[in-house]
């Protein structure tokens, strides 16, 4: 799914955080899904930094504003400005690193105290070309996802193994609850305008569309 149209010529704009410990990945999830780039010798990054793309989702072309944490988890600063509008998440761990993968529960309380409770988020396994160091059992990040009642996806940047189909899940669920919304409501979705916060409905909205979740490896 390759950017569409002109940058400026969207239907839906889709703010998702990536989020998780230091040094698991999250800067080349956004890179490799943004410009198909992956750099090994990356650094973690200081400041703000998103990118966006837009795909086509059915027959609507979603822009997707991604954010990075941009370094401040190793400080423990992640800041409710950047939480933020957020509609859709991407929980990250290093499939390598067990520790990383304790942390996610720590993260998705603190994603969940600052977002709305609609929110969509897949829980990330990174850095599955590791195969040899593998610490993070699938079936123990997937039992954890199902618990939580997220999405589950193993990745590799280095590799481009699934992140496309990460990011396009994660914005093609946050689309449908919206467009379900819309219709609820007796709204043409066409009518919201760009740039809008979307409120992506009820908790029973998104709870129906994660009964058909993505667990695949």
């Amino acid at each position: 799914m390759a950017a569409y149209r002109a940058d400026d010529d969207y239907d839906y704009l889709f703010k998702l955080v990536l989020i998780g410990d230091s040094g698991v990945g999250k800067s080349n999830l956004l890179s490799r899904f943004a410009k198909n780039e992956f750099n090994l010798e990356s650094k973690s990054t200081i400041g703000v930094e998103f990118a966006t793309r837009s795909i086509r989702v059915d027959d609507k072309i979603v822009k997707a504003q991604i954010w990075d944490t941009a370094g401040q988890e190793r400080y423990r600063a992640i800041t409710s400005a950047y939480y933020r509008g957020a509609v859709g998440a991407l929980l990250v761990y290093d499939t390598s690193r067990h520790v990383t993968f304790e942390n996610v529960e720590r993260w998705l309380k603190e994603l969940r105290a600052h977002t709305d409770s609609n929110i969509v988020i897949m829980l990330v396994g990174n850095k599955a070309d590791l195969r040899h160091l593998r610490a993070v059992p699938t079936e123990e990040a997937k039992a954890f996802a199902e618990k939580e009642n997220t999405y589950f996806m193993e990745t590799s940047a280095l590799e481009a193994l699934n992140v496309e189909t990460a990011f396009t899940e994660v914005l093609t669920q946050i689309h449908h609850v919206v467009s379900r919304k819309a219709l609820d409501a007796g709204d043409d979705p066409l009518g919201l305008p760009k740039g809008q916060t979307i409120n992506v409905g009820s908790k029973d909205d998104v709870s129906a569309v994660k009964k058909v979740g993505c667990c695949s490896a």
